[in-house]
């Protein structure tokens, strides 16, 4: 028998939510926690042995594999009742094996059918929004719960209580994986769970490494399948044009060493300028004619950053009113969004008004993340260098991000002792 080549990290993270997917649409939503338990195992022994003894097929092998563990788990079961049914569905499964099919290719859909499913079922309307957010992340993305925690600003307590209650919900409803009826169909929430998987990568939760590009990667690959399935969406297209212009900086937001680049003093000559050029079509492409909607605005506003030689020649004055926009089109209920305007009013109506704005912005969301690193430059850029440099030390002690962490303390040395 021919052996693949040896496999890494990346592939297993690409595989593990199309083997979740098949092994679900086979039993059901009412076994989502067993079948997770079972992909686990499988993962886990593919970590083993996989070293040294490559599959041919790696999603064969880990389908069967987890086939077997949740076949083993069934049976372990001291459950008398749930086992019963249990063995029920080994017996009839939902889904079964075309006769003669090799083992891995009895599901039928093809992986990129089994991603979109598994993104739209925890994505149920019978979730609450935050736990189809949150279950989502963690069966599809694979993000830990500090890192979803991360994201949402919220307690691992909280995010950990969320995904349990949202398994246990996808038990009771049991019965078939639920095939929606199209792919528009949750499609809000799935966007907000692309959405989350891109701050995550761009901005990862401990800073080590600064950013996740496999992330990014498995993020983008999402967006481009929702894309094909609803070509029309000017949302969709707006939140694939932003996260390829996103990702088109990463080759210069993190210097040789490994410390963080902030946008304006980045070296743009290395940006991916395939993924600039792509992002740029799209946002071209889709804006005539669409409503004003939250990603779309903000990859306008990521589009007008990739088409700028530098800082200085940056159309900041666009910037701040498609800021504008999104704050009515959000409702003003995202301080982040109003944060970004800020940013772009300091360099259009200068620093002071811009330092007037984020008092207001404080006193609504005091601990705001990233509010004191926008007014320790904003100060630092008056000379008022006491105050700046207190707002480094509050803004490097709040953050988790140990590559930020690491970039405010830079700033706060270079400034107390005057090397820039």
């Amino acid at each position: 028998m021919s052996r693949g080549p040896a496999v890494g990290e990346d592939l297993l993270r690409d595989l593990a939510p199309q083997v979740l997917a098949r092994l679900v649409r086979t039993y059901g939503t009412g076994q989502f926690d067993v079948c997770e338990d079972a992909v686990q195992d499988a993962l886990l022994a593919a970590h083993r042995q996989w070293p040294a003894d490559p599959p041919s097929d790696p999603l064969a092998w880990l389908v069967t594999t987890a086939r077997r563990r949740y076949v083993d788990r069934v049976r372990a079961d001291s459950r008398r009742r749930d086992r019963e049914v249990r063995e029920a569905f080994l017996a009839e499964p939902l889904s079964t094996a075309p006769a003669g099919a090799e083992p891995g290719a009895d599901i039928g859909p093809s992986p990129a059918d089994d991603s979109l499913l598994l993104l739209q079922l925890c994505c149920h309307p019978a979730l609450a929004r935050p736990a189809q957010v949150a279950l989502t992340l963690r069966a599809v993305a694979g993000l830990t719960t500090a890192q979803i925690a991360n994201v949402h600003q919220l307690p691992e307590t909280t995010v950990a209580q969320r995904i349990t209650r949202a398994k246990r919900r996808l038990a009771e409803l049991g019965g078939d994986l639920p095939r929606p009826r199209d792919a528009a169909e949750r499609l809000s929430p799935v966007l907000d769970v692309l959405y989350a998987m891109l701050t995550e990568a761009h901005h990862t939760t401990s800073g080590t490494p600064a950013r996740d590009t496999d992330l990014a990667a498995e993020a983008i690959h999402l967006a481009r399948l929702l894309r094909q399935a609803l070509p029309a969406d000017p949302e969709v297209a707006g939140l694939l044009a932003l996260m390829l212009l996103t990702a088109s900086r990463g080759p210069a937001r993190q210097a040789d060493d490994g410390a963080l680049v902030p946008l304006d003093e980045q070296d743009r000559s290395r940006w991916d300028q395939a993924l600039v050029r792509e992002g740029v079509a799209l946002v071209e492409a889709t804006v005539p004619g669409a409503a004003p909607g939250p990603y779309l605005l903000q990859a306008c506003v990521a589009a007008l950053h990739a088409e700028a030689a530098d800082t200085a020649s940056t159309d900041w004055s666009e910037i701040l009113a498609l800021y504008g926009v999104l704050e009515v089109v959000t409702g003003r209920q995202n301080p982040t969004i109003t944060l970004n305007r800020i940013v772009a009013e300091a360099q259009v109506r200068g620093d002071g008004p811009a330092l007037d704005s984020l008092a207001d912005l404080e006193r609504a969301h005091p601990g705001l993340p990233r509010l004191d690193a926008v007014r320790a430059h904003l100060l630092e850029r008056q000379g008022r260098t006491t105050e700046a440099a207190d707002a480094y030390r509050r803004a490097a002690r709040a953050t988790r991000n140990l590559a930020e962490q690491q970039y405010l303390q830079r700033r706060l040395r270079a400034l107390v002792t005057g090397s820039r």
